[in-house]
């Protein structure tokens, strides 16, 4: 499959979003789901999903500090795209958290809570696929700008997709209007990245879009989508029409 994945890179860089789905779903059949915090790109996703392959799975890491309104989308999810949400919890619950690394861990080392109740979980989660669908951009953070649509994730030895890698926040709120797909509240309220309780707030004028995520801290990522260290060139930021086939 790496050998296969090089091959096709390629030639999968000018495909759409439902284009790249295709090919993952016909390739990987019921080995293969997508992970979602129900974020904006999370939500067109799963619309661009369901008009591909209406069975399609989703998981979200429930670090159980989500916030109400990340918990009633889902709820929202469920119903909309008839699915059932595959919820992914550390071993830990917060309170043996607590009694195991002490109060409030994510204020004093944010990494290690992002690893407890995000990395390790996803770790043991993908155990169970051969590959799996993300909603992650290149212009997000700089650990993703180097993200393909198809590649070989070799933090977790398995194929990753990343159907919208070179779409722009302006496709997706576009995408989102025009198709009247639910999100997150919260986004209306200076929120443009959403996480934890504890480690989100809103934004203020002319911050990043993740300078809400960890504040205080020199942090932009939880280590989900943080390869492993390798000398690879960001790819150019081509804009596409935000147009999908539908069935």
């Amino acid at each position: 499959m790496k050998e296969h994945l090089q091959h096709i890179q390629p030639e999968a860089e000018t495909w759409r979003p439902d284009e790249v789905l295709r090919w993952a779903y016909a390739n990987f059949q019921g080995d293969i789901a997508m992970a979602s915090g129900f974020g904006a790109e999370g939500m067109v996703l799963m619309d661009i999903a369901s008009r591909v392959h209406p069975n399609f799975r989703v998981f979200t890491l429930d670090t159980e500090f989500l916030v109400p309104e990340t918990y009633d989308l889902i709820d929202r999810v469920e119903k909309r795209y008839g699915i059932r949400v595959e919820r992914v919890f550390s071993p830990l619950t917060p309170e043996e958290q607590e009694q195991v690394h002490g109060p409030a861990l994510w204020s004093r080392d944010p990494d290690r809570c992002c690893n407890l109740r995000k990395v390790e979980p996803l770790r043991n989660k993908l155990k169970e696929l051969r590959a799996w669908i993300t909603a992650i951009r290149r212009d997000q953070t700089v650990a993703r700008g180097s993200a393909r649509k198809l590649e070989w994730d070799a933090k977790f030895q398995l194929v990753k997709v990343n159907p919208i890698a070179d779409w722009t926040s302006a496709m997706v709120w576009s995408y989102i209007r025009r198709h009247e797909v639910p999100y997150n509240p919260l986004h209306d309220r200076n929120y443009p990245s959403i996480g934890c309780t504890h480690c989100t707030r809103a934004t203020q004028a002319g911050e990043d879009a993740r300078a809400g995520r960890w504040s205080g801290f020199n942090k932009t990522e939880c280590g989900l989508h943080v390869p492993e260290p390798q000398l690879v060139a960001p790819l150019v930021q081509i804009e596409y029409p935000v147009t999908c086939e539908e069935n």
